[in-house]
């Protein structure tokens, strides 16, 4: 199994780091202002939701509309418990990632039992459906606030707390999804998206791999929703509908399906877009649409691929000399 630690471990280490040094010196010094700091912690969510619905759509091939209801499961049961107990903050948040994660795999795991033959735009209706059913369900539970949602969910202490803890779920995110896409067990499911009738044939059990990745997807749109809730201290099931499914999908499409890098980059990008369009005022919506339009039309054109390919392979080609330069010395 191909490993992240194998190759390069100490330059993305380094590179990991230095991400968090820069965020946090920008946060402690108040050069980055408190909206821009909570848009941290908002892109690290986003992401991690991002990701784990790239398992889904860009690895498995399965088009998925409802992952927004694993996304609520998770934060209503992760902060459910943040709330009904009396621990340290840390100790909260991490036990409402594990109780908001393993509520959402479940969640995934049983839906995806009971829809694991439907295909295309079947599975899409149905995933759509099943959202909308998770977030009218959610509030006649006894203890979640009903349509008012859940509240007194405890904060983070400081703006810098929450992207640190957050970035870290992040980082772990993003190994783990790493690593099982270059396993076995990710070149099974990439067979599976490329021709599901030939794996099938070579004795790979369908079923099971797909109810694998959509329980491993679920349990981390679980835990992005508690990082949601101690962001927002309030959950609504406003919060949760198919928008958010739809425009999490524009990230995965945008970023390139199977992408971890691009899921990354269009996260950044479509989060990060509305705030640094806040001062066009009347225009912002309609530049973000436009530009939204724009980059998915660069993204679909052969040429502009053939360029960030070109880019790609000179970048590597830099790599191998500063590595071979540094093996001389």
């Amino acid at each position: 199994m191909k490993n992240i630690f194998t190759k390069g471990f100490f330059s993305k280490l380094i590179l990991i780091i230095a991400i968090w040094a820069v965020v946090a010196l920008l946060m402690v010094s108040g050069v980055m202002s408190r909206s821009m700091q909570s848009l941290m912690i908002k892109i690290c969510y986003y992401t991690i939701l991002t990701l784990s619905l790239d398992l889904i759509v860009g690895y498995l091939g399965d088009l998925s509309l409802g992952h927004a209801a694993f996304y609520l499961v998770g934060a209503y049961a992760g902060c459910a418990v943040a709330v009904y107990t009396n621990l340290p903050l840390l100790v909260k948040f991490v036990l409402a990632l594990i109780v908001g994660g393993a509520a959402a795999a479940l969640v995934g795991f049983l839906i995806s039992k009971a829809i694991i033959k439907l295909r295309g735009d079947y599975l899409a209706i149905v995933t759509l459906a099943f959202g909308e059913f998770i977030r009218s369900f959610v509030k006649i539970i006894p203890g979640l606030g009903g349509t008012k949602g859940l509240m007194g969910i405890p904060s983070f202490d400081s703006r810098l707390e929450g992207f640190t803890l957050a970035y870290i779920v992040l980082i772990l995110v993003i190994l783990v999804i790493y690593n099982f896409t270059h396993s076995r067990h990710g070149r099974t499911i990439t067979a599976i998206r490329d021709n599901a009738i030939a794996s099938e044939s070579v004795g790979i059990n369908i079923k099971n791999n797909k109810v694998l990745v959509f329980t491993i997807a679920s349990f981390m749109a679980g835990m992005a929703g508690v990082i949601f809730g101690f962001y927002k201290t309030t959950l609504n099931p406003s919060d949760f509908t198919y928008n958010l499914s739809i425009e999490v999908l524009v990230m995965v499409v945008l970023g390139g399906m199977g992408s971890i890098k691009g899921s990354i980059i269009a996260s950044v990008i479509i989060v990060a877009l509305p705030e640094v369009l806040r001062g066009a005022e009347d225009f912002r919506m309609l530049i973000y649409a436009v530009a939204l339009i724009a980059m998915m039309m660069l993204n679909a054109s052969p040429r502009f691929t053939a360029i960030k390919r070109s880019f790609g392979e000179k970048m590597n080609g830099l790599r191998a000399k500063f590595k071979l330069g540094g093996k001389a010395k």
